[in-house]
């Protein structure tokens, strides 16, 4: 009962890592820049993302543009698209894989059959988890370098964006989730352990006593 009210609660933290990182892949607001200039009137919010760049204007404006080109794109941002995209797709095949494989279902035939399904429901919980992990670390470490770079202009320089940290905590969650099923289905049980027969050992006397009422009765 412990260990399927854990997987429960282990598929609702999936459930939140796979919407959150969904909604990180597709935000545009990985990286932003927000420049007010010298009239408040005219501050404008300047985003970035992996699909789109957006601008915010303070008069309520919001303006977006597509990124066509992937070749004329910087390589980080290619690996985090096809890293996010990746880590999407595992982490909805685990969700699939580990509602038949969970204890609380009755889909997926024996036990045996569950916990294996339960297993590699938690493994690729675990690989969505590092798959969104490395393009947000990626990220935000060229977004921290850019910014510490003196010969960067102030007008050129972002800090991470919202996106990041919703992919930062959605990874958080696969990877914790994808630990939990993956310890929680196979149990090491303990093997029977097996008595050998005692032996009575009968006595000088009693041996005697036998063989005597034996030979009487052949007397």
């Amino acid at each position: 009962m412990a260990s399927a009210s854990l997987q429960f609660f282990a598929f609702i933290l999936a459930l939140f890592g796979v919407f959150g990182d969904i909604t990180a892949t597709l935000l545009p607001n990985w990286k932003v820049n927000a420049d007010v200039g010298s009239n408040i009137i005219t501050a404008i919010t300047q985003m970035q993302g992996l699909w789109m760049d957006c601008t915010w204007y303070s008069t309520g404006m919001f303006s977006c543009t597509l990124k066509y080109s992937v070749l004329s794109l910087p390589i980080y941002i290619q690996a985090a698209r096809t890293t996010m995209v990746l880590s999407c797709i595992l982490s909805a095949f685990g969700i699939c894989i580990t509602t038949v494989g969970m204890k609380c279902t009755k889909l997926g035939g024996d036990t045996a059959s569950k916990s294996h399904a339960c297993f590699g429901g938690g493994i690729c919980f675990v690989l969505a988890g590092i798959f969104g992990l490395v393009p947000t670390s990626w990220y935000t470490r060229e977004i921290i370098s850019n910014f510490l770079d003196q010969t960067i202009p102030e007008s050129s320089k972002h800090e991470p964006g919202g996106a990041v940290y919703v992919g930062f905590i959605s990874s958080g969650f696969l990877l914790i989730a994808g630990v939990i099923f993956c310890t929680s289905c196979f149990k090491k049980q303990p093997g029977a352990w097996i008595c050998p027969p005692k032996q009575h050992r009968f006595s000088s006397t009693e041996q005697e006593s036998n063989i005597g009422y034996n030979l009487k009765d052949y007397v």
